[in-house]
């Protein structure tokens, strides 16, 4: 069966049945965007060679964790409350995690021109950009968090005193949420600059893993000299030393390489906290509405 429409088009009948069922929202397709998203950078729902690396490299984060609690349970000894520093201990292999997913959520929407497809969507390009990176954000507070929570989970099963590992766990814990905004920021904006996934790896690596040596380099030299502001100056150009910086203002027995002395230091790090991942999403939905108008 067909009718003719104006214009000379003609519709064709070919009896599919009809959908009158009940029609979700901008907020059910970001679920399943975030899901999705959360899913995929583990490599789940993908090839099993998708999932070598993500869990090949959680497996060597938990590692010095198993190793901790394994002395404890066979020592006694008493490994003390300081979950905040994990991260640094396994700092590298939290930047490579990150570098290597985040072009799964983003370069790859890019170089397939997926991201057309999406903005032909209820969901907007400004809702596409903010979940991609709460799915990364998600993905990567979940790898720095798996570890430490085996550590604290742990340190309790051996006979530890609860209140005050529960204490410093809970402090460390958004923390490293909010190191893990910081970074799905930095590699997000990274993989929307090219459609190589191999370009955007080596670029995110390259800042993550030797900019914050750079930082700890100049922090040294500038605490030798004296010149104790400009190393806390410079502790701003890495997440991980503003990830310790901030932290040791909720939870002082966390020690920072220079931590703030002042309302001002104090200032500058919680900004800088909340500045890139705020900034990190705007340069997102400005580089995805710019490809996608294309």
């Amino acid at each position: 069966m067909s009718t003719s429409a104006p214009g000379g088009g003609v519709i064709h009948d070919l009896g599919y049945r009809g959908y009158d069922g009940p029609r979700l929202g901008t907020g059910s397709i970001a679920r399943s965007l975030f899901t999705l998203g959360l899913r995929h950078a583990y490599g789940l729902g993908r090839s099993g060679r998708s999932r070598v690396l993500p869990f090949l490299l959680l497996a060597f984060a938990t590692l010095p964790a198993a190793v901790m609690i394994g002395v404890v349970a066979f020592t006694g000894f008493d490994i003390g409350t300081g979950y905040a520093a994990y991260p640094d201990q396994v700092q590298t292999i939290i930047s490579v995690f990150a570098a290597a997913q985040a072009p799964v959520l983003f370069s790859r929407d890019l170089q397939h021109r997926s991201i057309v497809l999406y903005s032909a969507r209820p969901l907007s390009i400004a809702w596409y950009a903010v979940v991609r990176w709460l799915s990364l954000t998600a993905a990567i507070a979940a790898f720095i968090l798996g570890p430490v929570l085996v550590l604290y989970v742990g340190s309790l099963l051996t006979g530890l005193d609860p209140a005050p590992h529960s204490a410093a766990f809970a402090k460390a814990a958004a923390g490293m949420v909010l190191l893990a905004a910081m970074l799905a920021a930095i590699t997000g904006v990274i993989s929307t600059l090219s459609t190589r996934r191999g370009l955007a790896v080596v670029a995110s690596i390259a800042l993550l893993v030797f900019g914050p040596g750079a930082v700890v380099l100049v922090q040294q030299l500038a605490l030798d000299r004296g010149a104790d502001a400009i190393a806390q100056l410079a502790g701003l150009g890495s997440p991980y030393s503003i990830y310790t910086g901030v932290l040791h203002l909720i939870d002082p027995d966390v020690a920072s390489f220079a931590p703030p002395d002042s309302p001002l230091f104090n200032a500058l790090y919680v900004g800088a906290a909340v500045a890139i991942p705020v900034l990190g999403i705007a340069l997102l939905v400005l580089r995805l509405r710019s490809v996608a108008s294309r």
